[in-house]
């Protein structure tokens, strides 16, 4: 069977005040000798390095724990877990951890499975029947693989004008979700990352278990195996230990506090350290739950779509090849925190690094700590070879025109999303959106990867052809190559423009679209927001946060409503109200 991974996955430190510093036994043995690269304290001093620019008494930072054989090999902590008290970070520190939350929600359900109190091929409306009936049944197994079509509930509350920063119940998401007459897409046709089966996984649990994901997890995962400073968050007014700030950079010079009431769990919502962590990680290999060698087997198996071609993604662990061996992965990014949890299973060992600073790159940092212990071990070539495996050496300089040449927006028709590629200092930049873009280094005038990141992403432009568009191409881990098309932005006159203005309602986001011209630009009003729109084709507009405008005429060539799309969330409708 093939395999499919998709873009939309991804998608994506030197005062030592107060850390934790610790070389445990393995390491201290080893001191004096030389490992397959190099000494220990050469790989540590690396390690560092990376995290110098955090490693201050005035910055928030991270947490790394770095294992090898079921033991810290090295574990430390960087900067400040809390700047208003001057309590600095240490690997007992506890971090939210976002969607790295999700393996415990899948361990969860793979428990009840176990037991036989649910079928992982259940519809959900046995549970959830507030779900509304949709044209193919979804399917607790839909849910774990991300192949259900739900739109995501996150992407859907940020789009009615609402935040998750507000006070919003599980009543309240579980009535958002129920509101949306349709799906993305046929369950099982396509994976889509979406945070709402997560969710949706931990309302199960609470059903079929009677206890809360929290509860439930703490009783049959957490104490088990002596994660005794884990818990998933799902009370915003309780006091957590050692809990770390979340903080996010601030316009002008140091940082801002992100104050939160969301308690949603399933999806995300717990809170660990790098040390019970480590216990998970050892889970892996010498299982203490119920269901022995088994279970730890069927949370390593990956998805199959109704086509029959595989999925990279199991019970929430990414499997992936990373320079050559085998990796599996989940990251976590939200409200001020950034995680990242990966494995390398044929060597026994695993980074983890939890950061409280919302523009930290976890995911790339845990990576770069792997390249240094794993240098060996990790392929390196002096030339690419298309595994996405490449040395600095192998990349291509070329100049600000040739850059320019392939940059501009895109459309992907068949994944209603568009995509935009700049040119900034010199380089040459894939937004994903307006706070995230990640660089394209060459390695031909029309070829290009992103090697600062784990998931093997090759983006390429066919060459320009008389009477033909220049498509850019985007494959991710060697799949199926997803198509963009080049877009043409419209000129619209003034009085041209002034057609779209108005107010639009959607009742799948009980929400208001205000539409108004200003400056010649169409700017669209959520809620206080206030956003510009640029023109990407006839009808169609790009919002800076990668949205999706398309309006829809009537018979008369009248403005009747528009479809808005998102990364996640797929043609909800407005239509047009009368005044």
């Amino acid at each position: 069977m093939k395999r499919l991974t998709t873009l939309n996955s991804l998608f994506v430190i030197p005062i030592l005040l107060g850390a934790s510093f610790s070389l445990t036994a393995f390491a201290q043995e080893r001191k004096k000798e030389q490992t397959d690269s190099a000494p220990v304290e050469s790989l540590t001093l690396k390690a560092d390095k990376l995290f110098a620019q955090w490693d201050k008494p005035d910055s928030p930072g991270c947490a790394l724990g770095v294992i090898k054989d079921g033991s810290f090999i090295y574990k430390r902590g960087y900067g400040m877990a809390n700047l208003d008290y001057n309590i600095p970070i240490s690997t007992n520190t506890s971090f939210y951890i976002a969607s790295t939350s999700k393996q415990f929600t899948a361990m969860s359900i793979a428990l009840l499975a176990r037991e036989g109190k649910i079928s992982l091929d259940d519809d959900i409306r046995k549970y959830l029947p507030e779900i509304p009936q949709y044209q193919s049944p979804v399917t607790i197994r839909h849910l774990i693989y991300h192949t259900s079509g739900i739109r995501d509930y996150l992407e859907l509350t940020d789009l009615a004008g609402r935040h998750t920063e507000d006070v919003n119940t599980d009543d309240d998401f579980i009535k958002l979700i129920a509101r949306q007459k349709n799906l993305n897409f046929k369950p099982g046709e396509k994976y889509l990352y979406s945070n709402s089966g997560y969710f949706l996984l931990s309302q199960i649990v609470k059903r079929v278990s009677g206890k809360s994901l929290r509860v439930f997890a703490d009783e049959n995962i957490f104490k088990p195996l002596g994660m005794v400073n884990t818990r998933f968050h799902d009370d915003r007014s309780e006091i957590i230990k050692n809990r770390a700030t979340g903080y996010f950079p601030r316009k002008g010079g140091g940082f801002s506090v992100l104050i939160t009431n969301f308690d949603g769990v399933g999806d995300g919502g717990l809170f660990t350290s790098v040390e019970d962590l480590l216990l998970w990680n050892q889970n892996f290999y010498n299982n203490k739950l119920a269901g022995g060698a088994d279970l730890i087997n069927n949370l390593f198996t990956t998805g199959t779509l109704n086509n029959e071609e595989k999925t990279d993604y199991a019970f929430a662990l990414m499997t992936s090849n990373y320079k050559g061996l085998k990796m599996i992965s989940h990251g976590g990014s939200f409200n001020g925190f950034r995680a990242e949890m990966l494995r390398f299973p044929e060597q026994k060992f695993s980074v983890i690094c939890l950061c409280n600073l919302g523009s930290v790159d976890a995911t790339g940092l845990a990576t770069k700590v792997a390249d240094i212990f794993l240098e060996k071990q990790l392929k390196q070539l002096a030339k690419d070879d298309g595994s996405g495996a490449v040395s600095e050496s192998a990349f291509l300089k070329l100049s600000e025109q040739e850059l320019a040449g392939v940059a501009g927006l895109y459309f992907n028709p068949t994944a209603v999303t568009h995509r935009r590629v700049i040119v900034k200092d010199g380089k040459l930049l894939f937004v994903i959106n307006a706070n995230n873009a990640i660089e394209l280094k060459a390695v031909s005038a029309s070829r290009f990867l992103m090697p600062d990141i784990p998931t093997n992403v090759e983006i390429s432009f066919s060459p320009p052809q008389p009477g033909r568009a220049k498509n850019m191409y985007v494959v991710v881990s060697g799949g199926k190559p997803e198509v963009f098309e080049p877009i043409k932005p419209a000129a619209y006159t003034p009085e041209e423009l002034s057609k779209f203005a108005g107010m639009f309602y959607s009742e799948e986001l009980d929400a208001k679209y205000v539409f108004s011209i200003k400056e010649n630009k169409l700017i669209v009003n959520v809620g206080a927001e206030e956003i510009l729109l640029e023109e990407a084709s006839i009808d169609v507009f790009a919002s800076p946060q990668g949205q999706m405008i398309k309006f829809k005429r009537d018979p008369q060539n009248h403005i009747a409503g528009f479809s808005l799309s998102a990364i996640r969330v797929k043609e909800i409708f407005f239509s047009k109200m009368q005044r």
